[in-house]
């Protein structure tokens, strides 16, 4: 039996080179749709990497604006995924993920927790509160990000860019 580690799998097996519409939602208190910097980074590295934003917004810490926002998205079949960013931490404020439950559909809890494992190489133990998740919802794949750059960009770079055509894929067999 071999030592060495399994390579990751190649662009082919995740999925081939597809180019996905994805709708990006900011949930803040504190930011604005001019001053939105996750958000902004978010689109940057989805267009860099062949995707495009269909639509992108920002709403308050609100379970019922994350829904009265996403919900019409995910009935668009240009909107194959999307990204939420902020919301998914501990505070009573942090409303994300409790909007996406009330949702319907289904968690996949492998993105959450390979996501808290490589957080937790970049800031230690902090990594347990997220609770940053992907759901199917509408059958299309919805990924919960923290806030922050660092998160964000973590997220879509190491998980989101390599799996998300093949996730598509599978959701629409």
């Amino acid at each position: 039996m071999s030592t060495e580690p399994v390579p990751p799998a190649g662009r082919h097996h995740l999925g081939g080179s597809r180019s996905l519409g994805f709708g990006l939602l900011t949930v803040s208190d504190t930011h604005t749709e001019d001053d939105d910097p996750s958000g902004s980074l978010a689109r940057q590295l989805l267009e860099a990497a062949g995707h495009h934003v269909v639509h992108r917004s920002l709403v308050g810490n609100s379970v019922a604006d994350v829904r009265e926002r996403l919900e019409p998205w995910l009935g668009e079949p240009k909107v194959e995924a999307a990204i939420t960013i902020g919301g998914t931490g501990a505070s009573s404020r942090d409303l994300t993920v409790n909007a996406l439950e009330t949702m319907g559909g289904r968690r996949l809890d492998g993105f959450g927790e390979i996501y808290r494992s490589l957080s937790f190489a970049e800031v230690g133990p902090l990594a347990i509160i997220s609770r940053a998740g992907l759901y199917v919802l509408q059958g299309k794949p919805v990924f919960a990000l923290p806030g922050s750059e660092r998160a964000v960009r973590t997220a879509i770079e190491k998980l989101i860019v390599p799996a998300t055509v093949h996730l598509v894929e599978e959701l629409e067999r």
